[in-house]
């Protein structure tokens, strides 16, 4: 909500916002080099049968490059997807972001939603969900262990925070 001056009131602004991207451990300069090694290799190989006479096996170092680079794309693609997560007095908003842009906006009002953890006794935290009587959205499906415990114990301790004032 604003005031009549067009600012934020003290209780719209956030308590906790948080953006969720999952986390791949190649970059982009890390994906150059592997491609750039497997791409020398299949050369390498594929001359080698081509000499002994064995040209039909060039085919097939080609698909599988191909198919290791469209994996790659496919994976980078889905790490284009993200989440915010705002908690504030008056709302807990959750954003989803699909990889190609689409966005899904998800409210709840934060005396009313309940953050919900299942843990696994060897993994930890398995899912996360926020929830009220209506309905639920799963958060942070893509986070590893780590991220997911973190990110449980600074949202439960905002919800909490808002709840109490």
């Amino acid at each position: 909500m604003n005031d009549g001056n067009g600012e934020m009131t003290n209780q719209d602004k956030p308590v906790f916002e948080a953006e969720l991207t999952p986390y791949r451990s190649l970059g982009m300069k890390g994906f150059k080099v592997l491609f750039l090694i497997a791409g020398l290799m299949s050369l390498v190989h594929v001359f080698v049968f081509m000499l002994m006479g064995a040209w039909p096996v060039v085919f097939f170092f080609g698909l599988d490059y191909a198919l290791l680079l469209g994996a790659f794309w496919l994976n980078y693609r889905a790490a284009r997807a993200r989440e915010e997560v705002l908690v504030s007095r008056t709302d807990v908003r959750v954003r989803k972001f699909t990889p190609a842009g689409q966005m899904t906006e998800h409210n709840f009002n934060p005396f009313w939603a309940r953050f919900n953890i299942a843990r696994h006794s060897e993994i930890g935290i398995v899912s996360m969900n926020i929830s009220d009587r209506r309905r639920a959205t799963d958060i942070g499906m893509f986070l590893n262990r780590d991220d997911r415990e973190s990110f449980a114990k600074a949202f439960s301790g905002a919800l909490a925070t808002v709840k109490r004032r």
